[in-house]
């Protein structure tokens, strides 16, 4: 018996020696092939060289939307802003991002603009707008020897969904991921939409967090069967933030805003 006794410890113990260098031998296989596949999954999830992303430029040099508050017409604004945006996109490896410039009067151009959007296939419309309000809250003031109307009243973004349109959940994700990324910027957006005073103009909140509205008439996104948003990246009509929205300061802040939005959304589809 003491014989016996003393050799087992020895017999176990090598045993159990060789138990644990053989499982940690094949558990670090394991995960060397795990993280080799979880890399292949991660790095598989989003072609950048692939995605289509379209920068719809709200309004048309014809009809050309919204006047500042230093007479200057919105559509320049949107022009501007997303050949930033499309600059920046196509720096982050978005190669098959384009520009959609509709002619035309207005609301034609809103079918035209919805037909091209549909015949591209895009992944992702993102129609770019600057805000104004309604003709009730402007006062005038002179500039530069012409008359003029401002509201300093209201100010900041907002990004619009469609519930008509078919893809309206993934519309949604893309347009809350677009809301975080301008609240990381430092930016606030507009209030006001939610708000009784704003009359037939009120729309439904869907994240007050970021900014996320719904308006399911915008021909542009209801019309669309690819996920489509509405970006109103600030007021212009506000004398303060037309400047702002001049500068490419702001205009960078927007386009890594969308950036980082679209690069999130990609990846997660």
């Amino acid at each position: 018996m003491p014989l016996v006794w003393r050799r087992s410890p020895v017999i176990m113990t090598s045993f159990v020696v060789l138990s644990l260098v053989s499982f940690d031998a094949t558990y670090a296989a394991w995960s060397r092939g795990h993280v080799r596949a979880a890399a292949k999954v991660v790095t598989s999830k989003c072609d950048r060289s692939k995605f289509k992303v379209i920068l719809d430029v709200g309004h048309t040099a014809e009809a050309r939307g919204a006047r500042s508050a230093r007479n200057l017409p919105e559509f320049d604004f949107n022009l501007r802003l997303a050949k930033r945006i499309e600059d920046k996109l196509k720096s982050e490896g978005f190669a098959q991002t384009s520009l959609l410039v509709t002619d035309g009067p207005a609301r034609p151009s809103l079918f035209k603009r919805a037909a091209a959007i549909n015949d591209s296939r895009a992944d992702l419309a993102l129609s770019i707008h600057h805000d104004s309000v309604p003709d009730s809250f402007l006062e005038e003031w002179e500039f530069e020897g012409a008359r003029s109307h401002f509201s300093d009243r209201f100010n900041g973004y907002s990004v619009f969904v469609s519930h008509d349109n078919p893809k309206f959940w993934t519309s949604l994700r893309f347009a809350r991921l677009l809301g975080r990324q301008m609240k990381a910027q430092g930016l606030q957006y507009a209030r006001q939409y939610a708000q009784p005073l704003m009359g037939r103009y009120r729309r439904k909140l869907l994240d007050k967090k970021v900014g996320v509205y719904r308006y399911d008439q915008l021909i542009v996104l209801a019309r669309t069967r690819v996920p489509a948003v509405l970006f109103e990246a600030g007021s212009i009509i506000n004398r303060d933030e037309e400047l702002a929205m001049e500068s490419t300061e702001r205009q960078d802040m927007i386009g890594v805003a969308v950036a980082s939005a679209v690069k999130e959304f990609c990846g997660s589809r």
